[in-house]
């Protein structure tokens, strides 16, 4: 039976950098000096630009002459990226999930329905938003993965995204929120100072030769609050009063990330590799969700993992949530450190938000 191979990837970043400077005069919270200390960040890349007084500066209302500027777009460039390295027709597309917690409209799979326009996709092509964040992508290729192999689905992109300038105004990213009844309030800023701007994509493929492709594959729930986003829905909408500016927030609780990221990646890694323990010297490189850098470092550095395989860019671009694995990984494959076809083995891991996890194994 053919395997799921990953056949090609893309990947959008803004070249807007914001220094630790900027960010700290729009959000104050932390000194310049104090972000680069606790998170390792030397800067984070925006789509949309922002004021020194925390604003975020929107195009035009009608922006047709200005792209990318907004989810969709960042999303169709790494898309039709992907779809080149990989030699596919957007009209071979069985199905298009888009992993995003900031798309550009909250209702009936926008972006999704919106990708299938653009790339002209056939109309029995599925296209579907999924509301996740950091570990949204290795959940949902473990699903598409299992789906193509009970044959129904031959050609899938997984397409992952994070917006976060558009949100940026200083009353929300410096309010606070309680987290729990109990615990001490958190303040927002820190998600100021951590996120950016990206989209990832990547195509698979039902075609691969045995041994190849997708070697091992998991996905899982636990429950916990490690981010933070109370507005948006039906129970926290403005004209209820019941909503303050931070819950408009994606809030990070830094003390549940430190606590909790480095187990669920230990369980992540150790179990795609539980059935091929002998592959885990021949990995050539590792593609994690970052949070920041100073976590991974530490993560990295504890689980006994060799520095020099992880591939990071989370101290210039920012935590680009669900996007940032497949960043990595067009990136690499861009400047041949790993190359489609050769066998290289990779392997990708991420845990977030509520919390789903997973991970893949792959041999390209």
């Amino acid at each position: 039976m053919p395997t799921v191979r990953f056949a090609g990837a893309g990947a959008y970043v803004p070249s807007r950098a914001v220094n630790n400077e900027r960010i700290a005069e729009a959000f104050p919270g932390w000194s310049a000096e104090r972000i680069f200390e606790k998170t390792g960040m030397v800067e984070r890349r925006f789509l949309w630009a922002i004021d020194s007084k925390g604003q975020a500066i929107p195009p035009p209302e009608d922006d047709l002459s200005i792209y990318p500027a907004s989810n969709s777009d960042m999303c169709e460039i790494a898309l039709r990226k992907a779809l080149k390295q990989s030699g596919v027709d957007a009209k071979e597309l069985d199905a298009i999930f888009v992993v995003t917690c900031t798309p550009d409209e909250l209702n009936f799979n926008h972006d999704a329905m919106e990708l299938h326009r653009r790339l002209e996709c056939r109309t029995d092509t599925f296209a579907l938003v999924v509301d996740d964040g950091c570990g949204g992508t290795p959940y949902i290729i473990d699903m598409a993965s299992k789906m193509m192999e009970g044959g129904r689905f031959k050609t899938v992109a997984v397409v992952a995204s994070a917006l976060l300038s558009p949100q940026l105004n200083r009353e929300v990213y410096t309010d606070e929120i309680i987290p729990a009844p109990g615990r001490e309030p958190i303040n927002a800023f820190l998600s100021a100072y951590v996120f950016g701007d990206g989209a990832g994509a990547v195509i698979l493929k039902a075609d691969g030769e045995p041994g190849t492709g997708i070697l091992s594959t998991m996905s899982g729930n636990s429950h916990g609050e490690l981010v933070i986003r109370r507005g948006g829905g039906m129970m926290k909408l403005p004209h209820q009063g019941r909503a303050k500016p931070g819950d408009m927030a994606f809030v990070v609780d830094g003390r549940k990330v430190a606590r909790n990221y480095p187990a669920c990646m230990r369980h992540c890694i150790d179990t795609v590799l539980e059935s091929r323990p002998e592959l885990r010297s021949e990995v050539k490189r590792y593609y994690f969700h970052q949070p920041n850098r100073r976590l991974m470092e530490f993560f990295v550095e504890h689980a006994g993992l060799p520095a020099d395989r992880v591939a990071m860019n989370v101290h210039r671009y920012g935590n680009t949530s669900a996007a940032g694995m497949l960043i990595l990984l067009a990136e690499d494959l861009e400047a041949g450190r790993v190359r489609l076809g050769s066998g290289d083995l990779v392997l990708v891991a991420a845990v977030g938000a509520s919390v789903h996890y997973g991970a893949q194994l792959v041999r390209l």
